[in-house]
């Protein structure tokens, strides 16, 4: 049965906004219950706002022309504020990319922005359940768990798609049912933690220099964490994320032709400030220059 959104909006910028490309980076592995792009190209998504769940859907055919439609407790809020999240305060065209590789691509993809949810602790819980693992492996950890203890999307969602577990939820997840979703005591602490600090955490949206000075006061959260937060939950082009295991093959394969050392990494992306971040999502979306990623960290290597 048909059920009328309980918000929408039609949205036509003044720039090319791409939302499936844009919000790509929400999605936390190939199942997330979190988020679905239909065969036509809809895309829904679900998020738990201060004002309550919400399921929302974003249509487009032309990249200065949206249709989101929001259903649940939350859809005024994630209404209001979408077009910041679909990076309306993103500042794309002061982007230099300064080497041709960067320059092929960026053009391929002029509807790519960085988003800004303001939702950090709904981006923070995956971001500590990806640390030190491979990245199928924690996608299928997130999901299980959301599976397990998010709530039902509102409105007409898609069969399965879930709203994240709420902050108390994740406190009262029982030790063993972290371990059979694969998360070490380690990690399942640290959410714990974080949760505590939940509300703390997304009163920050609006200033990045006080959620990362927060988040660096977290146990158990690095740079290389905080930066998972910048560009997904703060709109920060420039959260670069130190300490990914990847980061130097990746980037020096794909400009240089040979792998940046560890202590090359942070001096060859000095140049692109404040759009380091994109220069990676820009590598990261262009397979031909991304090389296949391998597991995020070896055992041992240390918190990120």
């Amino acid at each position: 049965m048909h059920q009328p959104p309980d918000r929408s909006l039609h949205w036509q910028p003044g720039f090319p906004v791409d939302a499936k490309l844009t919000l790509k980076g929400l999605r936390r592995g190939p199942v997330d219950p979190t988020h679905r792009v239909e065969p036509d190209g809809t895309l829904w998504r679900t998020a738990l706002t201060g004002s309550g769940p919400v399921t929302y859907r974003v249509r487009q055919q032309r990249l200065d022309d949206l249709h989101i439609d929001a259903w649940g407790a939350g859809a005024c809020e994630l209404v209001d504020a979408v077009r910041i999240e679909l990076g309306a305060g993103d500042r794309p065209d002061l982007f230099r990319p300064g080497h041709p590789v960067l320059e092929a691509a960026w053009r391929r993809m002029p509807g790519l922005r960085v988003p800004c949810t303001g939702r950090l602790f709904e981006a923070i819980v995956p971001a500590i359940i990806e640390q030190r693992v491979v990245g199928l492996d924690a996608s299928a950890s997130f999901t299980r768990l959301v599976l397990a203890y998010g709530a039902p999307a509102p409105g007409p969602a898609p069969a399965g798609m879930r709203v994240p577990p709420a902050p108390e939820v994740w406190w009262t997840i029982p030790s063993w049912e972290w371990r059979r979703a694969g998360v070490d005591l380690h990690r399942s602490r640290t959410v714990v933690e974080v949760a505590r600090h939940a509300a703390q955490l997304d009163r920050t949206a609006g200033d990045p220099v006080r959620a990362y000075e927060l988040m660096a006061r977290l146990p158990g959260i690095g740079a290389w964490t905080a930066a998972q937060v910048g560009h997904r939950a703060l709109g920060d082009a420039d959260a670069l994320p130190l300490g990914d295991y990847h980061l130097g093959r990746m980037t020096g394969m794909a400009l240089l032709g040979r792998p940046l050392r560890d202590d090359e990494i942070e001096e060859f992306y000095e140049p692109f400030r404040p759009h380091r971040y994109r220069v990676v999502r820009l590598i990261e979306l262009n397979p031909r220059l991304a090389p296949r990623r391998a597991p995020r960290a070896p055992l041992g290597r240390p918190l990120r």
